[in-house]
């Protein structure tokens, strides 16, 4: 799947890193894009660089908000593979003061009915697998520590949900073909538990496809403002 670009040369649970000072169990992941510049080898090395592009401060008691970019190249030719964009939700550290060019805010869904859905079930383990790409926040796998973030059990981290949602458009739209998908976005909006089933709607128009997701049992929206591009 492209969006395995956004675990690649993870680089582990960094904002519990305490000369950082963050308010690590309050963070959130707030929306993710990643844009495919050349194919993903199924095998090989990439290497990464990271860097904070900017951060929002909304005031103290009201938290900041992240912004985190990375480029993803091939190791053995040097060929920029993607570049992708991350914005985390920094609960507990407003006042810390901003910096940088925060980008414009993703456009809503067209108010009307979807033109296509597609149902993706996922297992009651999602959230114990998913660690394996290096994300070993506890509120995905520690009752006590999802509740103290302030929710009911452990949830599945957003960028599973995500690779959920790319699924879903490659599926519907691509022919399963992973190379027709040059760029994907999405608000997280509300998290999913283990077990829940995902629904994806879509608004295409050309080559774009508008979509969100939501979770059946519940019917909550859990993947907003989502926007894919498919090449031809």
């Amino acid at each position: 799947m492209p969006s395995i670009c956004c675990v690649l040369a993870h680089p582990g649970f960094w904002a519990k890193r305490p000369e950082l000072g963050i308010d690590w169990l309050k963070l959130l992941h707030g929306e993710q894009s990643f844009d495919i510049h050349n194919p993903i080898p199924a095998e090989g090395t990439v290497r990464a660089n990271y860097e904070i592009a900017a951060v929002a401060d909304k005031g103290a008691g009201k938290g900041a908000i992240l912004h985190l970019v990375k480029t993803l190249d091939d190791a053995a030719t040097g060929a920029r593979l993607a570049t992708v964009r991350s914005v985390l939700f920094l609960r507990g550290d407003g006042g810390c003061g901003s910096f940088g060019e925060v980008p414009a805010d993703p456009a809503g869904i067209p108010e009307q009915a979807p033109s296509q859905t597609t149902d993706i079930p996922t297992l009651p383990q999602s959230a114990l697998i998913y660690r394996l790409s290096g994300d070993y926040n506890p509120i995905h796998a520690d009752p006590d520590a999802a509740a103290k973030a302030g929710f009911d059990r452990p949830i599945l981290h957003g960028l599973c949900t995500l690779g959920v949602a790319t699924r879903a458009v490659l599926a519907t739209f691509a022919d399963g073909k992973p190379a027709r998908l040059a760029s994907l976005s999405a608000r997280f909006s509300r998290p999913v538990y283990p077990g829940e089933t995902i629904r994806t709607e879509f608004f295409p128009a050309g080559n774009q496809v508008r979509f969100r997701s939501r979770v059946i049992e519940r019917d909550v929206v859990v993947l907003d403002r989502g926007t894919a591009v498919l090449r031809d």
